[in-house]
């Protein structure tokens, strides 16, 4: 994310500009993104944004690191419970979609193969994942796959799921029901293999 600034009133104009590109870019896609929108929407205009962010795809490299980051931040990683870290994406899914529908739009829009995120913003959790494994705590293979498995369990409901979209004013039973489904499954999926016999 490039350096923003940091007098109060300048750091709210930048915090205003991310938060309207969050929402034009989780909405409309890059290509249908407005840079008319979000100035309007963040009540700024086109030489602060452009000021701080250099261009569109600036703003949304920016915009996804904020994304990423706030996630982060809100959903500190345990390799020693992968079903309850699966529980709270599922959580934060129905709460802000908004980072979810942004990597799905990645994937169309830019990174339709591999990896849509570099190798530094996932490191600490392969590393987790790692010593649990050789702990005997995690099941054996590789480490990133298995991470892959526990995000896409916890986003089967969200907005880029391909079968049924969760949203957050379904009835709580609904998702207590998902989410108790979700740390089984997940628990299993991750759980070491038995002792050979």
């Amino acid at each position: 994310m490039p350096d923003l600034p940091t007098t109060p009133r300048g750091a709210a104009t930048s915090r205003r500009i991310l938060d309207a590109a969050a929402e034009e870019f989780a909405g409309h896609g890059i290509a249908g993104a407005r840079i008319e929108r979000i100035i309007a929407a963040a009540h700024t205009n086109k030489a602060q944004v452009y000021g701080y962010f250099g261009n569109k795809e600036g703003l949304l490299d920016a915009v996804v690191a904020d994304c990423v980051e706030q996630s982060t931040d809100a959903l500190p990683f345990d390799a020693e419970d992968l079903p309850g870290w699966a529980v709270r994406i599922y959580d934060q899914n129905l709460e802000r979609p908004t980072l979810v529908r942004l990597i799905a739009w990645i994937r169309l829009e830019r990174r339709p193969v591999g990896r849509w995120f570099d190798n530094v913003e996932h490191a600490h959790k392969i590393e987790a994942i790692t010593r649990a494994q050789a702990a005997g705590r995690l099941r054996p293979g590789d480490p990133f796959d298995l991470l892959t498995l526990v995000i896409s369990m916890a986003s089967a409901w969200s907005p880029a799921s391909s079968v049924y979209t969760a949203t957050a004013d379904e009835p709580p039973a609904e998702h207590d029901r998902r989410r108790a489904l979700l740390r089984a499954c997940v628990a299993g999926a991750v759980a070491p293999a038995p002792p050979a016999v």
